[in-house]
């Protein structure tokens, strides 16, 4: 075995044989290896050591060149190729893979990222739920009431065509109808206008006649609240037919029909106005004139008749209730002044007593205010003089009567002693020759 010294002495001396110097080549290229594999582990070593260090000084989470250490996607174990994962196709916020076509969709409603502006021939529509049976009275009732204080059918039709009556519609004209008959004669008027003005726009004749049918089956609980209620119906009824609201068979349905007392008595009444000659009836006064409407002529005559009928029968309660019919209440000092009159015009004391009770009931209830009391007796005092020509005790009956109603408290001590009194003629003493002094 030769070593190394051996083999650089017989290399410098020239004597090798080719056996040495093959086995010399391959110790000389085994070295070079070791070298290599130590001198690549320290540099290794080195890049270790000083990435740790960076690591250590570089300790602050919120440094960028953390963040992109932490979000790194690369591989960490130095395998793999570096490309993105999917080739590019995966991952969030990416649209997919280059040169990737994708083919034209229908927009999807029901997708969370549904435009409708962005749409083409876009339809918007206001949908307004149907109304149930318990808001559609308490819906209603509200409309037709402020309808019976302004009277203007145009506004009644433009909220009913803003509601979703549904099926429900007929109910609207039975609502109608029941309030007015709970109310006065001009709601009943109001209510037949409106019926007749609605109808063909909002509602048709096989509503009205669904509503009227339901009614005539209602009428025994409508006769508890309201006795009249056969014949008012009776009356909407011809009224309608009369406005062309109601066919005109709908009479003829119910022919031989009715097992019902007041729904017969109901149809019986619209039968008979229907079949009346036009002069000597006319449909649409089949409730009167309002109140306000209503000629000054017309009223006085009226009152007249109520204050004669009431001399005649003696019942409070029938003239309260005509004179509540009127729907006069500005005008009830041509009440007072009528009912002063006409106890100045007649004779003995029984008008003078039954006269004075009724003013006295009127006060009493309401009915006629302390500025229209005041105002019909000043009117009696302001004529007095020129009654008195047609009645030469005016002067002495009147302040017989203000006493009187002064004592039931009907009128006020002022209104009672503003009453003018007429200086009387008396004879003088004999000595004068019995002349006469005023």
């Amino acid at each position: 075995v030769f070593y190394d010294d051996d083999l650089n002495e017989l290399e410098v001396n020239g004597n090798w044989t080719p056996q040495e110097k093959a086995l010399h080549e391959a110790r000389l290229k085994a070295k070079a290896k070791r070298r290599l594999r130590k001198s690549s582990s320290r540099d290794s070593n080195r890049e270790s050591i000083s990435d740790s260090v960076s690591g250590e000084l570089s300790t602050d989470p919120h440094s960028p060149k953390s963040k992109n250490a932490v979000n790194d996607r690369k591989s960490r174990t130095g395998k793999g190729r570096g490309l993105p994962k999917k080739g590019g196709a995966g991952g969030k916020g990416v649209w997919g893979a280059a040169g990737m076509v994708y083919e034209v969709e229908e927009p999807d409603a029901k997708d969370p990222n549904y435009d409708e502006s962005s749409q083409v021939n876009t339809i918007y529509a206001t949908v307004v739920p149907e109304l149930d049976e318990r808001e559609l009275e308490k819906t209603i009732n509200p409309i037709v009431q402020e309808y019976f204080e302004h009277g203007d059918t145009k506004e009644v039709e433009m909220l009913l065509r803003e509601l979703n009556l549904g099926h429900h519609k007929y109910e609207f004209s039975s609502l109608a109808v029941s309030l007015s008959l709970e109310g006065k004669a001009s709601h009943r008027e109001l209510t037949s206008r409106l019926l007749s003005d609605l109808s063909g726009k909002v509602l048709s004749e096989k509503d009205m006649s669904r509503a009227f049918d339901k009614m005539l089956k209602e009428l025994p609980d409508l006769i508890l609240d309201t006795p009249e209620a056969p014949q008012m119906l009776g009356q909407f009824i011809a009224r309608a037919i009369a406005d062309h609201a109601l066919p005109m068979s709908f009479l003829d349905c119910y022919k031989g029909k009715v097992d019902c007392d007041h729904a017969r008595a109901a149809l019986d009444r619209a039968s008979v106005l229907l079949s009346m000659k036009t002069k000597i009836m006319r449909l649409d006064n089949v409730w009167g004139v309002g109140g306000g409407q209503r000629p000054v002529k017309h009223l006085i005559k009226e009152m007249n008749l109520l204050l004669k009928e009431y001399l005649v029968s003696g019942e409070l309660s029938e003239a309260e209730h005509c004179l509540r019919d009127l729907e006069v209440p500005h005008f009830h000092h041509e009440l007072v002044y009528e009912a002063v009159v006409m106890a100045l015009e007649s004779t003995g004391d029984t008008a003078l007593q039954m006269m004075v009770k009724l003013l006295k009931a009127f006060w009493q209830t309401g009915l006629i205010t302390l500025d229209q009391m005041n105002r019909g007796f000043q009117r009696v005092y302001d004529e007095l003089a020129e009654i008195s020509l047609d009645v030469p005790h005016a002067h002495s009956i009147m302040e017989t009567f203000v006493d009187l109603c002064y004592q039931d408290s009907v009128i006020t001590k002022q209104l009672r002693d503003s009453c003018p009194t007429r200086g009387r003629k008396r004879f003088v003493s004999e000595g004068d020759g019995g002349l006469v002094k005023s």
